[in-house]
């Protein structure tokens, strides 16, 4: 397999330290929302290269981090404060003190929503899913570390700070060099800037002060929480060691969080710790960056509300390279679901034919696109015209479709054996959408689609007609 790596700006080929055995460090969602398709995009590369592995003949360890605590509204470093949040303030406790209800509950409440999100998209579970609040011990232990290295200091408020200077290679992976920035840049938020020895130090641990009542821990240094930065340093090196073959996350988070993890790590063990940095890119939805106050942010569940499979934002996903900007609208989300119909119908149909071989130049040709920094998409073109060949046997289409959507994760078997019975009443609204439709009466198509979804089944369109499956 071949990827993009971030530090040395260049595709190369993913070497693990054991043989064939891969350790892969996912930086999760931080817990006081749920998790938007611009997330789920992400965590779907983290998947993609996991499944890839898996095909290779590797085993696969998986780790990916819960936030739950630490995480400011300002801790990216770029001066994007979250709408109705200072840039002082947990985002977990933030959104507790919205709502009534506990830190831990929020935390709980939308956890549950990542896992149910990554289940409907078909991604499969991490092996190990830390929360912050539960590593506090690993993290402390971490911090004394880097004290006693002289990587780290305690200031007078009673925070502890990692000294950036102390680290010769600060500024590798973002290209943001000490020397370049400037004072006054945000890069810690809910920090002293007088506490701080030089401007461009972060905070690993944080002093509490009296007012936050929430989250907060004794340690050596007195009562506080965590820095973000510090959590994903100490939970995966507790959990996958000083040698992690590869480390994902959105393009977003390159700067200032996984320069300081970085930072953090290397200075702990003493080597280079992470062998291939991948970042996925940013997803706009309508030409926008999702924003609460564009009012553009969609989830999962919104996807499914209108009457998609989920598993269409996945093959949305696929059909663009994981590291371009990516415009998501309806209109890709709803040809994907036409798509993704169209297949599984198609894969259920040949199933009935003998088995034969698979295409196997085919099968070269998209593996060859699929382990080449996963370009899914051209991998995709190859599956469109292996559907569209006629030399090409029924059964071997079937065997070659099933075979490399191991590594699409489209379910595209699902419909085999499956005979859709439709009730009279869900018939009747069929003909009557199918005649608003030949009219041009788009309104009442649109009525008639909600009725039929009500009747549990859903419609969607094709250049072969309605096409209808069960919710």
């Amino acid at each position: 397999m071949r990827l993009y790596d971030t530090m040395t700006r260049e595709v190369r080929t993913v070497k693990t330290v054991h043989p064939e055995f891969a350790r892969i460090y996912a930086c999760g969602p931080t817990v006081y929302r749920d998790a938007h398709v611009g997330n789920m995009r992400t965590f779907l590369v983290t998947d993609l290269i996991a499944r890839g592995l898996r095909f290779q003949g590797y085993r696969t360890q998986v780790v990916q981090n819960i936030t739950d605590v630490g995480h400011m509204a300002d801790d990216r470093g770029l001066g994007d404060v979250d709408e109705g949040q200072g840039d002082t303030e947990d985002k977990v406790l933030a959104q507790a003190a919205q709502t009534g209800r506990t830190a831990l509950e929020i935390a709980a409440h939308y956890e549950a929503g990542f896992h149910r999100d990554l289940g409907a998209l078909n991604i499969y579970p991490a092996d190990n899913y830390p929360k912050a609040s539960e590593s506090i011990d690993s993290m402390v232990s971490l911090i004394q570390q880097l004290i006693d290295s002289g990587n780290a200091y305690i200031a007078t408020d009673k925070s502890v700070y990692f000294s950036a200077e102390s680290f010769p290679g600060y500024g590798a992976l973002s290209g943001n060099k000490l020397d370049q920035l400037k004072p006054g840049h945000k890069f810690d938020a809910d920090t002293s800037e007088s506490a701080k020895r030089f401007h461009a130090d972060w905070a690993l641990w944080k002093s509490a002060g009296a007012e936050r009542t929430q989250l907060t821990w004794e340690t050596p240094w007195g009562r506080g929480f965590p820095g973000w930065h510090t959590e994903c340093s100490a939970m995966s090196l507790e959990l996958l060691g000083d040698s992690i073959d590869i480390h994902t996350g959105g393009i977003d988070l390159r700067f200032p969080h996984h320069e300081d993890e970085r930072a953090q790590s290397n200075s702990a063990a003493g080597r280079e710790v992470v062998g291939h940095w991948v970042h996925a890119e940013h997803l706009l939805f309508e030409n926008r960056k999702m924003s609460k106050s564009s009012g553009n942010v969609v989830l999962v569940e919104d996807v499914i509300a209108r009457g998609f499979d989920p598993l269409s934002l996945r093959l949305a996903f696929l059909q663009h390279r994981y590291r371009s900007q990516m415009n998501l609208t309806w209109d890709v989300i709803s040809a994907a679901n036409d798509q993704l119909n169209k297949w599984r119908a198609k894969v259920n149909e040949w199933s009935h034919s003998v088995s034969e071989p698979m295409a196997q130049k085919i099968v070269e040709r998209f593996t060859e696109l699929f382990f080449d920094d996963l370009n899914t998409p051209m991998a995709i073109n190859e599956l469109r015209n292996l559907e569209k060949d006629d030399t090409v046997s029924a059964g071997s289409k079937f065997e070659t479709f099933v075979h490399l959507d191991s590594l699409l994760g489209l379910d595209l078997a699902r419909e085999i054996g499956k005979t859709l019975t439709i009730p009279a009443p869900v018939s009747q609204l069929l003909d009557q959408r199918a005649q608003a439709r030949a009219n041009k009466d788009w309104a009442a198509s649109d009525l008639l689609r909600d009725q039929i979804l009500e009747l549990g089944f859903v419609v969607t369109d094709n250049a072969e007609g309605q096409q209808v499956t069960t919710t």
